[in-house]
């Protein structure tokens, strides 16, 4: 396996020093399409949120800071992540806003307990979308929101390059992530596509 394949699949499960730089880029490289995504939310005052697959921690941060009376549950099945997560979130977690854990989506085992998930750029790995937005889904409490955020629609030449380059990666058309959301028993499903850019916006209602 080449480095550039080496790196670039790090985005999976961020591992060992190259995982560290993977991590690293995540926070400031997927800024300003977390930042859109947040955005639509704009008609909910969460106190517990669950960020599920939080990669460096910045996305956990920018939610406590758009709800200053939340509390924040942040997973990730990388220890890599977990431990830069854990880093870039240490005042929040001091103040008891915050906690960092490795954890799995296809097996999360909370009942609910959250307002708002959160998932950025992440769904591409997950195995078997219905299961785990199931597992999201119990996760939630009822009324709860759902929001899924991509830099891909699935459909963009730059991201099916990649899904052809990264072991595990799928790009999920807007029409797969909807229909999963409601096999797993979400409803009011809406989806809001970048003006400009493949990014996409999910919001569902449990």
């Amino acid at each position: 396996m080449g480095l550039f394949k080496k790196f670039v699949s790090q985005t999976r499960k961020p591992e060992g020093f190259l995982g560290q730089m993977m991590v690293n880029g995540m926070n400031s490289g997927h800024a300003k399409m977390a930042d859109w995504g947040m955005s639509h939310l704009q008609t909910i005052a969460p106190e517990e949120i669950l960020e599920v697959g939080c990669g460096g921690g910045r996305n956990a941060y920018e939610l406590m800071h758009k709800y200053p009376l939340s509390r924040v549950t942040a997973i990730d099945y990388s220890d890599v992540s977990v431990e830069k997560a854990t880093a870039y979130n240490t005042d929040m977690i001091k103040k008891g806003r915050c906690k960092v854990q490795r954890g799995d989506v296809s097996k999360l085992g909370m009942k609910e307990q959250y307002d708002l998930a959160t998932a950025f750029e992440t769904i591409y790995f997950w195995p078997g979308l219905e299961k785990c937005f199931s597992e999201v889904n119990k996760a939630l409490k009822l009324g709860g929101t759902f929001m899924i955020v991509n830099e891909s629609d699935g459909t963009d030449k730059a991201s099916i390059q990649f899904e052809s380059i990264i072991d595990g990666m799928k790009c999920h058309t807007v029409e797969e992530i909807e229909g999963a959301l409601k096999g797993a028993g979400f409803s009011k499903v809406k989806t809001d596509h970048h003006e400009s850019k493949p990014w996409i916006t999910v919001i569902a209602k449990k």
